[in-house]
């Protein structure tokens, strides 16, 4: 599958100090405009009238309002992958279920202090190059899996890619919270650590990380 993104949905990153002062104070409007008004009041018009702006200045990094989201996703889920590594760090001595809750839990709380992160991530992509921009990151995500669990002796295939749709089930579930509710709740986060539990044993049991027939630990929630 070709994941890769059109030129008009891609922001054209500036290459000078004073430029890229420009280019985040768009982006940080915008995030305002959207959490104000919603996906269906933004605009690149409606976003050049806040900042004083003329349109062509905003074009100039933003060919597309598109790009702007695409680029408000990938600040997010930049911010989402940094918070994932520390604590991939921090659990590589723990067995895998205590840090792949310990992970879940991370996410949960970026997701549910980040509303900018739950319209543009867990409320659905905009687009169809959106979709692909989110796909390339939760296969980033898939890697960060790959390295909470390979030290642990367990290695998930590649073909299909088991990390990649391991992410994908947590996703899945922090996404119908976000639409039930508006947010992650308590018993939504716990589905998604289950699910994902569950998942990832059959691996590791197949690898004789876990006894045959014996569950992982279960989390002790808070």
């Amino acid at each position: 599958m070709n994941l890769a993104l059109k030129e008009g949905v891609i922001a054209r990153q500036p290459q000078r100090l004073r430029t890229r002062a420009r280019f985040d104070q768009i982006l940080d409007s915008a995030q305002t405009l959207l959490l104000d008004e919603g996906l269906s009041g933004f605009s690149i018009p409606v976003l050049a009238d806040r900042l004083g702006y003329t349109r062509a200045s905003i074009y100039k990094f933003f060919p597309t309002p598109y790009a702007v989201l695409n680029e408000l996703v990938q600040r997010h889920l930049g911010l989402l992958e940094q918070r994932l590594t520390r604590s991939v760090a921090r659990t590589m001595a723990q067995p895998w279920p205590e840090a792949m809750h310990a992970a879940v839990f991370e996410a949960v709380e970026f997701y549910n202090a980040n509303p900018m992160a739950r319209l543009l991530i867990l409320g659905g992509p905009a687009t169809h190059d959106s979709y692909r921009a989110l796909e390339l990151t939760i296969q980033r995500l898939g890697g960060l899996v790959r390295q909470l669990l390979e030290p642990r002796g367990i290695h998930l295939p590649t073909a299909p890619d088991v990390a990649t749709l391991l992410v994908e089930t947590g996703t899945g579930c922090f996404r119908v919270s976000q639409f039930l509710h508006g947010r992650i709740t308590p018993e939504y986060r716990d589905e998604a650590a289950k699910a994902m539990g569950a998942y990832l044993s059959l691996y590791a049991v197949q690898q004789n990380i876990l006894p045959l027939g014996q569950a992982a630990p279960a989390p002790c929630y808070q």
